[in-house]
């Protein structure tokens, strides 16, 4: 029965994993986008973009470490 909680968590973390993979990534295409329509903004986008990362993968690694 351990092994099929061990199993099961590491889905659970796994599929939190991806979320935040996935969560960066479209971040980093908008933020790409952003840029190619107002490249004067830039600067203003840089921050926001990296900000919205931190969150997501913060947010990843919330949910190995409740998951763990």
């Amino acid at each position: 029965m351990n092994i099929l909680a061990e199993i099961t968590g590491n889905v659970g973390a796994g599929i939190g994993a991806l979320g935040a993979a996935v969560g960066v990534g479209l971040i980093g295409l908008k933020a790409a986008e952003a840029v190619g329509r107002n490249p004067g903004a830039s600067g203003k986008i840089l921050v926001q973009a990296i900000l919205g990362m931190a969150l997501a993968e913060g947010l990843g690694i919330l949910s190995i470490f409740f998951i763990k």
